[in-house]
């Protein structure tokens, strides 16, 4: 496929239609990201068979699609056909997919043994091994439970929850309440005395590490932590 042009292919029953698009505004389109379909075509033509030139006759059109006017018929076929990514369009989008992906699940799935997380390159090499194929149009969050299915078979896998405590002292508790609170479901929030913030955290088992990091790093280090469930 030429980098110049790319097709959006649509076969209702024996029939076959073709449009040729900009491949970048035709992939903006599909997105939703572009709102005139007139701007992706690079001919108002409707072809049977773009390689050859082959137009598709006003009865065919009408017949398929109700109408003959190009630019109603090209966004019926982008809505309903396929959009054929380019060998560079495809890379960037599995690329992103998976990066998304793997993001997803290093933050919700941990090694059941030490309960920590699997590092981002573990799932990427375990991806290999399984051969998953990413969908580059299917939503991540879509595509997680059957990427876990799939490493569960080389990679143990587990979304539990965890406890955690904290004691924050008094200079840093406001800013650290912030954070400890986005991250998870508060179990237990006291005030102390002398100002200090003494709470219990639950959290997925997989987001540990990053809270304690934040909170580490908001206290400069200075804090108390333990896993109490």
């Amino acid at each position: 496929m030429s980098a110049k042009y790319t097709l959006v292919r649509y076969q209702p029953g024996s029939g076959k239609f073709e449009i040729m698009v900009d491949p970048d505004k035709g992939l903006a389109y599909k997105r939703g990201e572009l709102g005139e379909v007139g701007n992706v075509l690079l001919v108002d033509t409707i072809f049977t068979d773009a390689s050859k030139g082959e137009k598709a006759s006003a009865d065919k059109l009408e017949k398929a699609f109700g109408t003959s006017d190009p630019l109603e018929v090209a966004a019926i076929m982008f809505e309903k056909g396929v959009f054929q990514l380019t060998a560079q369009q495809r890379k960037e989008m599995l690329d992103q997919k998976l990066k998304q992906i793997i993001y997803i699940i290093s933050r919700s799935y941990v090694d059941p043994k030490s309960r920590l997380p699997h590092p981002p390159v573990r799932i990427t090499n375990a991806l290999e091994d399984v051969r998953f194929q990413i969908d580059p149009y299917k939503d991540a969050e879509e595509q997680v439970k059957d990427v876990v299915d799939a490493l569960r078979r080389v990679l143990p896998m587990s979304s539990d929850n965890v406890q955690i405590a904290v004691k924050i002292p008094a200079e840093y508790t406001m800013k650290s309440y912030g954070i400890a609170k986005g991250y998870g479901k508060m179990i237990k929030d006291e005030w102390q005395a002398d100002g200090s913030w003494i709470a219990v955290i639950e959290i997925p088992a997989a987001m540990q590490v990053e809270m304690l990091e934040a909170l580490g790093k908001a206290t400069q280090g200075n804090i108390q932590s333990r896993i109490v469930k």
